[in-house]
């Protein structure tokens, strides 16, 4: 017998915090290694919600279990911020606090799929996704989406992707990792096909807050009221958000789901035989920032806005990289292809996983491969460090390759 189930011995580890460990191994060794692996704000939590959290830990009924949906301030901050950001009304028991983003993915997708169920996935796409699909023993359908139509899917290509066993599509606006953000006319005319054809949408809307230039964040759910405003029990989305990008807390861990009654119930079922509650500490600082101001949110903004810019001028310096200017999100996602089949230093990338293995050891630089995310032939590189940092990242890069 196996020691290791097919089920597990199947995933693929997380590329991004593969990549950004190795990176860390290698610092840590010694080595003046630059990192634009992980999605992570290099910005502290702001202080209120750092006090917040003190507060709760000084506080016992924090010490002890809470209900697995999450504590009633929490549940009713979010209900409030989806309201304002979501455009949507949000009821009792249509909220799941999960321990991050992730689980709020793995929850779900275990909520609604069957063996066989196929989602549609817009690439280039979060690693984590298809990853969770399968493990329902659901489908992953890519649908790719390349630079030439700034990385946005269209309802072509989702209808040329449909079958009859495809149940859910999956939208994410601003994305990881291209950056792509869909207008109000796109989002509403992808919802609208979706609502035609009786399928369920989940979308992420966890980079919601950090959008540029004309790009406005479009919640499906707002933009197609017949996925949310339908009779009680028929609404067919789920909203996926947390606190981890828009707050620098991605140690905090909170998240959650907001969706129909019947799915958030079954979601919680499911949560309570795996996590039970989250920490209560974290979801009161998380109570903090989803309540409090978007002052320190705005000004990451700006310094992400401009790292944005800086980072889009160095990579279309360097030989056979081309790189869309992104809209959302602080990724950059350029299009390297042209610097694939050359030759560097008596080394000869012919993929972009093979291209990221060259910079990382010649140049100290560490960046995710398009491989993680779709096809090869691209490179994801967070803007989400210092300056310095950025700027000479790159230029190593330009470097190595000129």
């Amino acid at each position: 017998m196996a020691r290791i189930s097919a089920r597990i011995g199947s995933i693929s580890p997380s590329a991004t915090l593969a990549v950004d460990s190795k990176a860390k191994a290698l610092k840590a060794a010694g080595r003046p290694v630059i990192g634009f692996g992980a999605g992570e704000p290099d910005f502290s939590t702001p202080d209120y919600i750092v006090e917040a959290a003190v507060e709760a830990a000084r506080t016992p009924k924090f010490h002890r279990y809470s209900p697995t949906t999450g504590q009633p301030d929490l549940v009713a901050a979010i209900k409030e911020k989806t309201r304002r950001d979501s455009g949507i009304e949000v009821g009792d028991g249509q909220v799941l606090v999960t321990n991050g983003g992730k689980q709020a993915v793995y929850n779900t997708f275990q909520t609604l799929l069957d063996p066989g169920d196929e989602v549609l996935v817009p690439a280039p796409f979060w690693t984590t996704y298809p990853e969770s699909i399968r493990l329902t023993g659901g489908v992953p359908v890519d649908v790719f989406a390349g630079p030439e139509q700034g990385y946005k899917v269209t309802v072509e290509q989702l209808e040329a992707a449909r079958t009859p066993r495809t149940k859910v599509l999956l939208f994410v606006s601003p994305s990881n990792p291209t950056g792509a953000v869909y207008t109000p006319e796109e989002t509403a005319a992808i919802g609208a096909w979706a609502v035609e054809h009786d399928l369920w949408v989940v979308t992420d809307e966890i980079y919601e807050h950090l959008t540029y230039d004309e790009a406005v964040f479009t919640s499906i759910a707002a933009a197609t009221p017949a996925l949310w405003a339908q009779a009680p029990g028929q609404e067919k989305v789920v909203i996926l958000n947390g606190v981890a990008k828009t707050y620098a807390m991605t140690g905090w861990r909170v998240g959650w789901m907001v969706g129909p009654k019947d799915v958030i119930k079954a979601a919680s079922n499911l949560q309570s035989h795996s996590t039970g509650n989250v920490s209560n500490v974290s979801q009161m600082a998380a109570a903090a920032a989803v309540s409090g101001p978007l002052t320190a949110v705005d000004q990451m903004k700006e310094a992400f806005d401009r790292r944005r810019k800086l980072m889009v001028e160095l990579l279309n310096s360097v030989p056979g990289f081309e790189c869309p200017t992104p809209k959302g999100a602080f990724y950059a996602y350029p299009d390297v292809r042209g610097a694939l089949g050359k030759t560097y230093h008596g080394v000869t990338p012919t993929t972009s996983a093979e291209l990221a293995d060259f910079i990382l050891e010649r140049a100290e630089v560490a960046v995710v491969p398009g491989e993680a995310f779709g096809p090869s032939g691209f490179l994801r590189l967070s803007y989400a460090l210092g300056d310095d940092d950025l700027v000479q990242g790159v230029t190593r890069i330009r470097d190595l390759l000129s």
